[in-house]
């Protein structure tokens, strides 16, 4: 700040911080920020969910994928076959005893292989599974 005394000498520090440069570049790097974060897409493999009106979060799950194709996805890894998918499954239940599962299976999929997803999770003993879907807007 400037100071306006008439006592003051013109070589006088002045004893202030101006704030205003400091403010500007704070602005600048949240915009920075903002902009990038916007740009960071966590990879996922395209999968078209059904609709339903209710859902629920569920926190640190695993997650199985089934594709249209009928390809089957364990964490974003492709698995060969239903035994390693089972044997994954066991692994994670092992490591964890509350353990919770998300499938999120394309909407035109076979129901057998859905159903065969399904038994393998109940089978390693995982009780809490959801099925992810995309939540259906609701008119009133």
């Amino acid at each position: 700040m400037i100071n306006n005394d008439d006592d003051s000498d013109d070589g006088s520090l002045i004893g202030e911080i101006n704030v205003t440069p400091m403010v500007d570049v704070t602005l600048v790097l949240l915009i920075i920020f903002i902009v990038t974060a916007t740009y960071i897409i966590a990879q996922s493999i395209p999968v078209d969910l059904p609709k339903a009106s209710t859902g629920e979060e569920v926190t640190s799950p695993i997650a199985i994928t089934i594709t249209k194709d009928g390809s089957i996805y364990y964490e974003g890894t492709k698995v060969s076959d239903l035994d390693e998918l089972k044997s994954k499954v066991k692994k994670a239940k092992q490591r964890q005893m509350d353990v919770r599962a998300v499938i999120a299976a394309d909407r035109d999929i076979k129901h057998g292989k859905f159903v065969a997803v399904v038994n393998i999770i109940r089978e390693a003993g995982i009780a809490r599974f959801a099925i992810n879907i995309k939540e259906e807007d609701i008119i009133q």
